[in-house]
């Protein structure tokens, strides 16, 4: 029985850790991101004034629309990681290739505009490249 329960949390511990190295690095993807699509903003409207206009404008504007899917995976994730049930292998699995179908599958509308920044932006480029790496190594 201490066997199985040693098993156990040596697994949640495992899980946890894929986990977290994929949520590090969608942070930083998640940044460039944000920060990639503020330059076209103040480009196409006007310049934007505080960390709190950015904000409300990456909460509320269609512009950064499309970024959603990933904040609400990065939520996700939180959420089993601070959950009271153990994060599992299949669960921190789940979240994985979610992860990955997100970045690689190119559906619109997050897709297309995700692809189009990974040809433009070099610091989008980069950050993808570590999710990325961190999807091969977290199995």
């Amino acid at each position: 029985m201490a066997e199985a329960r040693r098993t156990g949390q040596e697994g949640s511990r495992h899980a946890r850790e894929r986990l977290t190295a994929v949520r590090d690095g969608l942070l930083r993807l998640h940044k460039a991101l944000l920060e990639s699509e503020r330059v076209g903003y103040e480009r196409a409207h006007t310049r934007i004034a505080s960390s709190q206009e950015f904000l409300r404008l990456a909460l509320e504007d269609e512009w950064f629309a499309w970024l959603r899917p990933v904040s609400e995976l990065i939520v996700q994730i939180d959420e089993v990681q601070d959950g009271e049930e153990p994060v599992t292998d299949e669960r921190a699995s789940a979240l994985v290739e979610r992860t990955r179908t997100l970045l690689t599958d190119g559906q619109a509308p997050f897709g297309r505009r995700y692809h189009e920044l990974l040809q433009r932006d070099p610091s989008v480029l980069v950050a993808h490249g570590g999710v990325i790496g961190r999807l091969a190594t977290v199995h």
